[in-house]
């Protein structure tokens, strides 16, 4: 399954967010957004997932979702938004709910699910008993529990610290690895989109125009060696050279608001 953006354009009352943003994530690619802060990257993400309904513009979806794809588009969180009340495997379980599986199919797709992050040793645990990469663990469970055609990750990874942040994504590349499940990941980290994507969608300052598509060299499991890092760090400065005076702006335009 594809899912298009197209020459989505938005605006809050007269502030123009977002301009002709136009790009296609296909089946099993995993696509970064990058751009200075107040771009409209979240917004875009929004309208991506249908939370959102452009001022121009539209968000499609070409082709079938994978077999047994309960949601063909789920998102993961930068606060990871769990239910505090609910225990580890309850919280993966909660978007099956109003679903039509039985009793024992929601057990099983939790099941899998728990397997794949490897919470299965902590289904009873509640929330606040968890160290913030766990706490995300589950937020993505959840998510692989509909088994989505496309994650929608809104900097999942920025709440974290750097070696937490390191081990997910090592977790992430594992997970996309089979090809059967694509993203499109909003991130300010550079590093986090050259280690993670196929190609990286960079944006302007807002309103977010597309600036250029760059796309990512090697396998994401070939980018942990150590000569890869070395042209994966080219091409983030290659980014940051892209971004660095927009952003600078952008800094400065919220220090003086």
């Amino acid at each position: 399954m594809d899912l298009i953006a197209e020459a989505i354009s938005h605006r809050f009352d007269a502030l123009e967010v977002l301009d002709g943003v136009s790009f296609t994530v296909g089946a099993g690619e995993v696509v970064a957004i990058v751009g200075p802060s107040g771009c409209g990257k979240s917004t875009l993400l929004s309208i991506l997932g249908g939370l959102l309904q452009p001022s121009k513009g539209q968000a499609l979806l070409r082709g079938a979702p994978p077999t047994g794809s309960l949601n063909p588009l789920t998102f993961v969180f930068q606060d990871f938004a769990l239910l505090p009340w609910a225990s580890v495997a309850d919280n993966v379980a909660f978007p099956l709910l109003h679903t039509s599986l039985s009793t024992q199919q929601r057990a099983a797709a939790v099941n899998d699910a728990l397997q794949r992050t490897g919470l299965a040793d902590f289904r009873t645990v509640y929330p606040k008993q968890l160290s913030g990469g766990m706490r995300q663990r589950v937020g993505i469970a959840r998510a692989l529990a509909v088994r989505p055609a496309i994650l929608l990750m809104d900097e999942p990874l920025s709440a974290l610290d750097s070696q937490t942040r390191e081990l997910l994504m090592e977790d992430f590349v594992d997970l996309l690895a089979d090809g059967t499940m694509g993203a499109i990941y909003v991130t300010h980290n550079l590093e986090e989109a050259v280690r993670l994507a196929d190609r990286i969608v960079v944006l302007s300052r807002r309103p977010g125009r597309i600036r250029r598509v760059v796309s990512v060299p090697a396998t994401r499991r070939s980018r942990g060696d150590a000569g890869v890092r070395a042209q994966l760090m080219d091409l983030q400065n290659e980014l940051w050279g892209l971004i660095r005076s927009e952003a600078i702006d952008a800094e400065r335009e919220v220090q003086n608001a």
